[in-house]
């Protein structure tokens, strides 16, 4: 019996110093892995940017070639519709994408739970009121039709615009993404029409005033000589940013790709491209 027990007691004693043996080992080669692994997986040489179609294209080739003096290959991806980009980087298709403001990404987050994060600012384009009927806001008749962007952040940014100018009264605590039914006065009894932000310039003739984010402006053929409003720049909450993963965030080329975007030799192209009406926002 006693020798039974011993034996017993010698297996016992050997199980617990192979399994502590073992765990030992799993906890170093565990430390192992999880190491250097997440550095060297979030650093890349090579990324997909996506951008909007039209003048920001011009901008991005300046970028690339700043990004490739440092070591960084950048391919841009064009995109033609503003819903596109931030559903093409959740589903890791592209890096990066620069094309929006934090309103708008917020906005985009609540309604599909995106883990997309600003990175770097690029510019801020001030949003405006065209006329080709009027050519200031006092000039607009009673009843007058006017356009406004009818995704939430745009939508909301251009009635505060309406109300900078006197057209319209919102009501108190209204956030950034007032819509129409937050009007609370409308003295002039105007008749605001809501629609896609790549429309409402293109039917400037067809209303009386519209609303309109500068760089469809410039789509849609109008000119400064058209603003008869626009936003204050000074605390502008709407400047565009470069935006990526949140797990990417603090990734070396991340860094390198919002340097090869924020500097005078991009800063010249950009002043080129948007002729003073958009301005770099970094």
């Amino acid at each position: 019996m006693k020798n039974t027990l011993a034996a017993l007691i010698e297996k016992t004693a050997f199980t617990r110093r192979a399994g502590l043996a073992l765990a030992a080992s799993a906890a170093v080669a565990a430390f192992v892995s999880v190491g250097p692994a997440p550095a060297l997986a979030q650093d890349k040489t090579s990324v997909k940017v996506g951008i909007m179609s039209g003048e920001d294209e011009d901008v991005w080739r300046v970028v690339v070639a700043e990004a490739g003096k440092k070591g960084l290959s950048v391919e841009t991806v064009v995109f033609n519709d503003y819903t596109q980009p931030n559903e093409a980087l959740e589903r890791g298709e592209i890096d990066a994408n620069a094309f929006q403001h934090l309103p708008y990404l917020e906005n985009q987050i609540k309604q599909h739970g995106y883990k997309i994060t600003p990175a770097g600012y690029t510019g801020v384009w001030p949003i405006g009121v065209y006329s080709r009927k009027a050519s200031k806001i006092a000039d607009l008749a009673e009843g007058a039709v006017i356009g406004v962007p009818n995704d939430p952040s745009n939508e909301g940014r251009a009635l505060r615009v309406l109300q900078n100018e006197g057209l319209i009264k919102l009501k108190d605590g209204t956030g950034i993404l007032a819509t129409i039914t937050d009007i609370e006065e409308n003295p002039k009894k105007i008749e605001i029409k809501e629609l896609d932000a790549g429309i409402v310039g293109r039917s400037i003739d067809d209303l009386d005033a519209a609303v309109v984010n500068t760089d469809w402006a410039l789509k849609s053929g109008l000119t400064p000589d058209n603003r008869i409003a626009q936003e204050p720049v000074d605390g502008n909450p709407y400047r565009n940013f470069i935006a990526v993963k949140e797990d990417q965030k603090d990734a070396p080329w991340v860094k390198t790709l919002v340097s090869s975007y924020q500097n005078e030799t991009v800063k010249a192209e950009f002043d080129r491209v948007y002729k003073g009406t958009g301005i770099s926002a970094y």
